[in-house]
């Protein structure tokens, strides 16, 4: 039997034991999928015949059209022989368009009402490859009985999330829908390359004077790679890493406000302005106009004098900056090289007494020290390449870290790269993102660079980070594991219950600076008993929602989303939260064969499924 149809056969068997015994009888089925069906069912899906609703009012002509149109034109083109379906749905998951390769498989869609008008959404539809999406953020493939109703399970689904560069608002979804014998792999490829193609349109559509605000903040950043780089707009805030490094949050919003007090009176401005900590910087800026409309301002700013702390005295709990690293040698706004700044205290991402995160610190460390290339692996939004740029700054105080995201390396991006590296003085972290996401072209230029780095006499050091799930698959990145000699593995947020307080902390503190906001025991104990399927990541987003509700104060159970309430609402003791944790350790160990898992455990195995209905355990 085909392994294909084999996954599948697992799949349907386990579907149907979880419509009858919840979600612990969806044992092996990834987590993305597991949430979806608890969602489609507490949703109240119908699996025979879920009912969808009809919109009229759809905006055929909006920007999101006009910037997908030569993508879908150029799709549809590249799969005219193929047997399939491309679909293009609003932020609401809202078909808008659908253009048939196949008027076979069309023709079958419109009995699902996969038409335009329709809303796909998952509390709608159930499991698919448009609500699921919608619902988790990222690209995902839905295929013939990983579907949660009945009358989609002929069908395969591929979409993917089109963002704008700009904004990092989800503006639609691209979609491809074939029969599920016909799926491939190549299609989740595909979809995700073309709403990037979707993606870089939008950017490149900016009216006139937001185009000339962003064309001149780049200008500034790259000429300024030392230095804070503002741009701000009505609707648009950008900073590059310096700026990131430098000014927190609060001190940011400083910066905005004086500056935009002061562009109101003049076109160009040079001012000092102390900050609340006493910090004196300099701010250069210069407001962007074009035509009779003004676009916003783009702002240089030092630092003059420091009187919160001498940065060559250290401070404890002083570390590395916890923020997204920018791109270097990328296409994009975030093309600049990073500086660490040790100024700012915060509580490091390195803190953690769990087990697993201080094996993984301990053992990264290592490598970091004696300058092994290390590949570091883990599930997403665990934490990666930020824990790699921490711990490095940390023993390399005055180290330059670069990183370069390997799904946007470009041509000519080696030329920049050499140009950064050949130049180092100071010790140099290179830290390649997402290697598992990078094209065959893509994965060419990375092997150039690790074979210059590896032979390099310049301070130099290089790692990269890896899904981990991304390890059983047949994408081109395996040809770059030669060129490594340590591998660390992160561990997921599920196996971190020890840490999550802290963690919970220092996520409110970066999402709402200088605010008295708490979670109540009853939150924080739904918090540690969600599985979290995108680690931190997805924690970050569901406290960001719950603000919503509640911007200050304590933040209760129900401010939290509907999926954080999927789990168990058992109260555990100590005890039996390490037991959980051990037993979804054991459940990682033995590649979730729950008959193994027992053996290791000395447990028999039905007290291990009573324990994982108790506990409310997926792994």
């Amino acid at each position: 039997m085909p392994q294909s149809q084999s996954r599948l056969l697992r799949t349907a068997a386990a579907r149907a034991d979880f419509l009858e015994y919840g979600r612990q009888g969806a044992a092996g089925v990834p987590d993305v999928l597991a949430a979806s069906w608890e969602r489609s069912q507490q949703a109240g899906v119908d699996i025979d015949r879920p009912v969808t609703d009809f919109s009229a009012d759809l905006d055929i002509g909006s920007r999101l059209v006009r910037c997908a149109e030569p993508v879908l034109d150029q799709l549809g083109s590249d799969t005219a022989d193929l047997p399939l379906v491309i679909a293009l749905t609003d932020n609401q998951a809202r078909l808008i368009q659908r253009r048939d390769s196949s008027s076979a498989v069309g023709r079958l869609l419109d009995r699902v009402a996969f038409s335009p008008g329709f809303n796909y959404a998952e509390g709608k539809m159930g499991t698919n490859g448009v609500g699921t999406v919608l619902e988790a953020g990222q690209a995902v493939s839905v295929v013939g009985p990983e579907h949660f109703t009945e009358q989609l399970q002929a069908f395969a689904c591929t979409g993917a999330p089109i963002i704008d560069p700009l904004t990092g608002r989800l503006e639609g979804i691209l979609d491809i829908s074939a029969l599920a014998e016909t799926w491939s792999p190549l299609m989740h490829t595909l979809v995700k390359s073309a709403a990037k193609d979707i993606g870089r349109n939008l950017l490149l559509d900016r009216n006139q004077a937001q185009q000339a605000l962003f064309e001149t903040y780049l200008r500034a950043d790259t000429r300024s790679t030392r230095q804070a780089v503002f741009a701000f707009a009505d609707s648009v805030s950008m900073a590059n890493g310096a700026a990131q490094a430098v000014f927190d949050p609060v001190e940011q919003l400083a910066v905005r406000e004086y500056a935009t007090f002061l562009m109101a009176r003049s076109d160009r401005v040079s001012e000092t302005m102390t900050l609340h900590s006493g910090r004196v910087i300099r701010i250069r800026g210069t407001r962007i106009v074009s035509g009779s409309d003004t676009a916003g301002i783009v702002v240089i700013a030092e630092v003059v004098t420091d009187q919160a702390c001498d940065p060559k005295i250290p401070v404890p709990g002083v570390g590395f900056a916890d923020h997204v690293l920018p791109q270097v040698a990328v296409a994009g706004a975030e093309t600049r090289v990073l500086v660490s700044d040790l100024r700012r205290p915060h509580v490091p991402i390195a803190s953690g007494s769990s087990p697993g995160w201080m094996r993984a610190c301990s053992e990264l460390r290592d490598a970091l020290a004696t300058k092994a290339p290390t590949i570091v692996l883990g599930e997403t939004g665990t934490g990666k390449f930020t824990l790699v740029a921490e711990l490095f700054h940390a023993d390399h105080p005055g180290g330059r870290s670069v990183s370069v995201d390997a799904s946007q390396l470009r041509s000519g991006a080696e030329s920049d790269l050499d140009a950064l590296l050949n130049s180092a003085r100071e010790q140099t972290l290179c830290i390649v993102r997402n290697i598992d996401q990078a094209s065959t072209e893509g994965v060419e230029r990375i092997d150039e660079l690790f074979t210059t780095l590896g032979a390099t006499t310049a301070p130099v050091a290089f790692a990269a980070t890896v899904s981990d799930s991304s390890l059983d698959s047949d994408l081109p990145f395996h040809a770059l594991l030669g060129h490594f000699e340590v591998a660390v593995t992160i561990p997921p947020l599920r196996c971190r219950t020890e840490d999550l307080t802290l963690i919970v902390n220092r996520v409110l503190g970066e999402i709402a600076p200088g605010r008295r906001v708490r979670l109540s025991p009853q939150a924080l104990q739904t918090i540690t008993q969600y599985t979290w399927p995108r680690n931190v990541s997805q924690l970050r987003e569901a406290l960001t929602h719950a603000l919503r509700s509640r911007p200050v104060g304590e933040i209760q159970n129900q401010d939290l989303p509907s999926y954080c309430q999927t789990r168990s609402r058992k109260n555990l003791t100590r005890i039996e939260a390490a037991e959980r944790d051990a037993i979804i350790a054991a459940l990682r160990e033995t590649g979730g064969n729950r008959v193994a898992a027992a053996e290791h455990l000395g447990m028999a195995r039905s007290s291990l499924y009573r324990k994982l209905r108790s506990y409310g355990i997926t792994a």
